[in-house]
């Protein structure tokens, strides 16, 4: 009969919560392979963590706040007047390929990240039950199986586990092996999150479509912007295992929404249903993406770990025969036994006592906190924060929409039937919630081929004139 092991809910140790984040553990790089499409190219090591070095996305995110605040300042001097290159056809022509790439990239991400996560999320219903599939999901690093898993330990500043027998084979040198399988972090996060992470420092010309035509960037705006690059950063940069999810979702979101993009570039109509689903979409994720990280860091779950040592037991000899007639053959056999074994072999045969040696398996039950480092922790808590301001913002406009509406519908006297249920009333109230978060973000302005960041994706409810190329042809959103 298989052995499960199950789930337990904690309060992180206080030694988690530690700022600054250190050094270690080095960000672990994907290993080389043969080169196919979902894997086109190898990262060099060097390169790999030189793009994780703090200084690149803070100082990226800096030159960004700055340039789009000097920009706006610039925009409002011309009292909002479009950029002459705005209504060019390069421009257009550079509007139309910037959703195209982002759009196919995006659903490439998405592929390769689903694809990663089938192959290394166990099953709930599978022999190790819930506590494998949290280990699956919490732990990133070493060989599949619950218990089996790699993970930092601050204490001794190495690589560890619950199960000695894991380490062995697991490691190159004193790291986790960049070949060994059936994690999430080699079976793709390490490849397409990194990719991910740089891909927002190309989103932030989303920004700048907008400020060339004639709008303002909102303080918002720059801030998710700016938020993204550091809170991807550091999910890859402490290998925090939350991470991943950002990557997933946020990637789907954005294939559907360059997609989006893209048709209505073309003057093709794009249905009401789709861009509420897609408003509502690109808004909520962050408050399930955030409820998910802070969950990490209040998960234990408890594994069975199988051991097998060697075990020596006494076992009691037949006294010798008081009468023995060959002294000389137990002499010989003494002596060669004291050869073998040492002067020990000959005290037992004295006492009449043997030592017995055998394999023997013992299992106990070890406890593992879903997040184990201080680092891993950082990096959850700053996601956290990133996205705190806007959770409060769609509460609140949940809420006070919801409230407008029930009070609205249970003041029209004898017309049950026309009364919205609970269901609906939510429904719209979320979408009235998506709005108006848009509406905060943009300063009232609404977005025109672009978007904010990995978050919040504006789509406008109603058609609004786009550029306008030379030929005086207009491009209006679906």
């Amino acid at each position: 009969m298989s052995q499960q092991g199950y789930l337990m809910a904690a309060m992180p140790d206080a030694s988690l919560f530690s700022f600054p984040p250190t050094n270690e553990p080095t960000p672990l790089s994907p290993a080389p392979v043969a080169a196919s499409i979902m894997r086109p190219f190898n990262i060099p090591d060097s390169i790999y963590q030189a793009a994780l070095d703090p200084k690149v996305p803070l100082t990226i995110a800096a030159l960004y706040a700055v340039t789009a605040k000097a920009l706006n300042k610039f925009n409002a001097s011309r009292n909002k007047k479009a950029w002459a290159m705005s209504k060019t056809k390069p421009f257009f022509a550079f509007v139309v390929l910037h959703n195209v790439f982002l759009a196919v990239y995006s659903a490439w991400t998405f592929w390769g990240m689903l694809g990663g996560m089938r192959r290394s999320i166990a099953s709930p219903f599978g022999p190790g039950g819930v506590a494998a599939t949290a280990d699956s999901l919490c732990r990133i690093h070493g060989p599949p199986g619950l218990g089996g898993s790699l993970y930092f330990n601050d204490t001794s500043s190495h690589w560890d586990s619950a199960d000695p027998n894991a380490l062995l084979g697991s490691l190159s040198g004193d790291q986790p092996s960049s070949t060994q399988m059936g994690r999430i972090w080699n079976e793709g996060l390490n490849y397409y999150g990194w990719i991910f992470y740089l891909s927002k420092f190309y989103e932030v010309l989303d920004t700048f479509i907008i400020l060339a035509k004639g709008k303002f960037s909102s303080t918002l705006q720059t801030y998710h912007h700016a938020g993204a690059m550091l809170c991807m950063w550091a999910g890859m940069r402490y290998m925090s295992a939350p991470i991943w999810v950002f990557v997933l979702v946020n990637s789907f979101i954005h294939a559907l929404m360059y997609t989006y993009y893209t048709l209505t570039a073309f003057s093709i109509k794009v249905p009401m249903v789709v861009k509420r689903t897609l408003t509502t979409m690109q808004i909520t994720q962050f408050v399930t993406g955030a409820s998910y990280a802070i969950v990490h860091s209040f998960i234990t779950y408890v594994a069975p770990i199988t051991v097998t040592k060697l075990s020596t037991q006494s076992v009691d000899l037949p006294a010798a025969p008081a009468d023995s007639t060959m002294p000389t053959a137990t002499g010989a056999l003494d002596s060669f036994k004291q050869f073998l074994f040492g002067s020990a072999a000959l005290d037992s045969v004295a006492s009449g006592v043997a030592k017995e040696s055998a394999l023997i398996t013992e299992t106990s039950y070890v406890a593992q906190p879903c997040i184990p480092t201080a680092n891993e922790t950082f990096a959850i808590w700053l996601n956290v924060l990133y996205l705190a301001p806007l959770t409060y913002l769609f509460v609140s406009f949940f809420i006070a929409s919801y409230v407008k509406r029930s009070t609205a519908n249970n003041k029209i006297p004898g017309k049950t039937n026309r009364r919205l249920s609970n269901v609906t009333l939510a429904e719209k109230a979320g979408w009235d919630a998506a709005r108006g978060i848009e509406r905060e973000v943009y300063g009232g302005e609404n977005m025109v081929n672009g978007h904010a960041n990995g978050h919040i994706e504006a789509i406008e409810e109603e058609d609004e004139t786009v550029s306008k190329p030379a030929n005086g042809r207009a491009r209006r959103r679906g």
